[in-house]
């Protein structure tokens, strides 16, 4: 699949998948930053990329983010979608500082991944009544 991308640092190197069997490419922050503790902060990817049509972005945080450096992403996990790709359109993480310390970021460090996820829009269709019998919500199965 061919996808359009900008970088707006060329000295930081396009995404990257880290083996042949990865679905998630790497994402770099494109400057060097201070994380308060308990601070969340936004940190710039260096890209803009224009999602194929059919397809969201997903990102989220590297799976060592947390244990190497005491940051999640603060909203879980992002969603970029197709129109999110103009001249001022940059991905960024929201990351959090969940320590007691100050954390520190440097250029170019790998903090996120991307992965294109195949979607379809819906078409509503409203009932009156849902026929199914209840779940119970929350932990109803155990």
């Amino acid at each position: 699949m061919q996808v359009k991308i900008k970088r707006i640092d060329k000295s930081l190197p396009l995404p990257t998948y880290q083996t042949n069997g990865a679905v998630a490419f790497d994402l770099y922050t494109r400057i060097d930053e201070i994380i308060l503790a308990g601070e969340t902060k936004m940190l710039p990817t260096n890209l803009i990329i224009q999602t194929p049509n059919g397809y969201m972005l997903m990102i989220a945080s590297r799976s060592s983010l947390a244990q190497k450096k005491g940051l999640k992403m603060a909203n879980g996990v992002g969603i970029i979608d197709q129109d999110y790709c103009g001249e001022d359109d940059e991905i960024k993480l929201l990351v959090h500082n969940y320590t007691n310390n100050d954390v520190a970021v440097k250029k170019g460090e790998r903090l996120g991944q991307g992965v294109f996820v195949k979607i379809e829009k819906s078409e509503w269709e409203e009932i009156e009544k849902i026929n199914n019998e209840n779940r119970g919500g929350f932990g109803s199965t155990d």
